[in-house]
């Protein structure tokens, strides 16, 4: 089960929530441009690409290996992410991978990140050993996604907020 097969799926859930409607491929390269940039201006320009695609679905998929973080890379093209996000009417509502399951490549991106974020000045994390050990272990060839069932009620209702579809907003804490 794969990124792709996971797409599949994510697309069926969607369309049974709200309604069924086609599906576009887009790639990261394709919406943000030149990938020769620093990381936080490929943010901003993603998040804008991401706003002006419109009323449609769209799986926006092939992100630069540097953020695969813990997806495995495509074994045809190591220079892009197992790895997808789905976009709906201009909100991010999926974010889902073909996991690595390779825990001295994990271990080897970990290292790596904490070497960068000491470099910049940020807080650097624990490696989590539990979880590299039960890559270790062996942890089957999966895939998985975060959906957000906020944002999907949202869409689904017509709200203009996740405030609206929230049952105790901060303000109503």
């Amino acid at each position: 089960f794969d990124e792709v097969a996971l797409m599949a799926e994510v697309g069926e859930l969607v369309s049974l929530v709200l309604g069924p409607a086609t599906y576009q491929s887009r790639t990261y390269e394709s919406l943000v441009g030149d990938l020769e940039r620093p990381r936080d201006e490929l943010d901003l320009a993603f998040a804008d690409a991401a706003a002006d695609l419109g009323a449609g679905r769209f799986f926006i998929t092939d992100y630069p290996a540097d953020q695969a973080a813990l997806a495995r890379l495509k074994p045809a093209d190591h220079s892009v992410a197992a790895r997808f996000e789905l976009i709906v009417a201009g909100v991010e509502l999926a974010n889902g991978y073909h996991e690595l399951t390779d825990a001295a490549e994990q271990r080897q991106r970990f290292d790596q990140d904490i070497a960068t974020r000491r470099r910049v000045g940020l807080v650097t994390p624990e490696v989590d050993e539990y979880f590299l050990a039960a890559l270790d272990a062996g942890l089957p060839d999966c895939a998985g996604v975060a959906l957000g069932v906020d944002r999907l009620l949202m869409l689904q209702l017509g709200a203009d907020s996740l405030a609206e579809v929230m049952p105790f907003p901060i303000d109503r804490a």
